[in-house]
């Protein structure tokens, strides 16, 4: 079983933010520059909840309001889900498709250490998958 461990020090450790009196217009800015579908949003060094583009979407686009002018954190989740470091990524899926979360920032003795997404777990099972796979081939084949 692969770890949320293994799967950062893979993956790396890097958590983009924002902090939560910046605008959505911002949050959404750095989304697209940095690639990434969701911000880990920071009070100071405290963890204050999580913008992504779902939550724009829906609190933002359809309820008309105006990117510019309104905060991040006026529209953030606030009821955090997070893994742990020794979480394996198959209990970290459950956790997402029960809560119905795409993104989970990573704590490890109350510090922010990663951010895991839905897409990071599915390419480690099928990494996992792959390499099973290649190890029965290689074991009939002998």
């Amino acid at each position: 079983m692969t770890t949320v461990k293994q799967l950062l020090d893979e993956k790396g450790h890097e958590v983009f933010s924002i902090p939560s009196d910046a605008t959505v217009y911002d949050a959404i800015k750095t989304m697209s520059e940095r690639n990434v579908g969701a911000l880990i949003v920071m009070d100071g060094e405290k963890l204050a909840g999580i913008i992504t583009e779902r939550l724009y979407a829906r609190n933002v686009a359809l309820k008309g309001r105006m990117s510019p002018l309104t905060p991040v954190r006026d529209v953030m989740a606030t009821n955090i889900v997070y893994a742990k470091l020794e979480q394996s990524v198959e209990q970290c899926m459950a956790i997402m498709t029960e809560t119905r979360v795409s993104h989970l920032p990573v704590i490890d003795n109350g510090k922010l250490v990663g951010l895991i997404s839905i897409g990071d777990l599915v390419k480690s099972i099928i990494k996992h998958d792959k390499f099973i796979i290649e190890q029965l081939l290689t074991y009939i084949q002998h």
